[in-house]
């Protein structure tokens, strides 16, 4: 089954209502998701390191405004229905993120409406589940999750595997001094005579 810290997946949740992020968390931890709740979608993206007047930290590569390790988010779970940003909107903020469009979306709504379903699966969503919320739609966040966490491990072999790549060639075997002196005493020439002399000659 693999080391349980590797499956503390963390999700983020997005409600305004109370009783349903409770709902939400509560199927999540079931599952034993690591969860962090939000009543809005501008809450969710200071939370993500993403101002809506400040796009500047839409450029890092870090989902992290803290470097801190727990606020790594896996999958975004968000209501459609919010005031001010509605889930859609959220939606739309993610995907148009260098940092966090990697991150998979998956929409909620109390209303069954086909065109607003297939408008938020055109721009990026995963899924689009109607409440409540059952356990079998949380079963289905795992293979999301799964395809997260096998490219981030692919994008970090790749790095390393780029990084080691070229390997130094060990350097040739080298005759020793002695060797040499002893191929030079061989042929009867003591070491000082195997140079040239120039004994009539003035060195200036």
């Amino acid at each position: 089954m693999g080391l349980a810290k590797e499956s503390q997946f963390h999700v983020l949740a997005v409600d305004d209502s109370l009783v349903d992020r409770k709902l939400i968390e509560r199927l999540l931890k079931t599952s034993s998701y690591q969860v962090t709740t939000v009543d809005s979608g501008s809450k969710a993206l200071q939370f993500l390191g993403l101002n809506e007047d400040d796009q500047i930290n839409s450029n890092q590569p870090s989902v992290s405004v803290n470097n801190h390790q727990e606020v790594e988010v896996n999958l975004i779970i968000t209501d459609y229905c919010m005031p001010g940003m509605t889930g859609y909107d959220l939606l739309k903020k993610i995907k148009e993120s260098s940092s966090l469009r990697n991150i998979p979306v998956v929409i909620m709504s109390s209303e069954n409406v086909p065109s607003r379903i297939s408008r938020c699966l055109e721009e990026g969503a995963e899924e689009f589940f109607l409440k409540p919320v059952r356990k079998s739609d949380v079963n289905k966040l795992k293979p999301h999750l799964m395809k997260t966490k096998d490219n981030n491990h692919q994008k970090q072999g790749n790095k390393e595997a780029s990084e080691t790549t070229e390997v130094p060639p060990p350097p040739p075997p080298q005759q020793s001094n002695n060797n040499k002196r002893k191929a030079v005493e061989a042929e009867g020439l003591s070491p000082d005579r195997t140079r040239p002399r120039y004994s009539g000659l003035t060195v200036v």
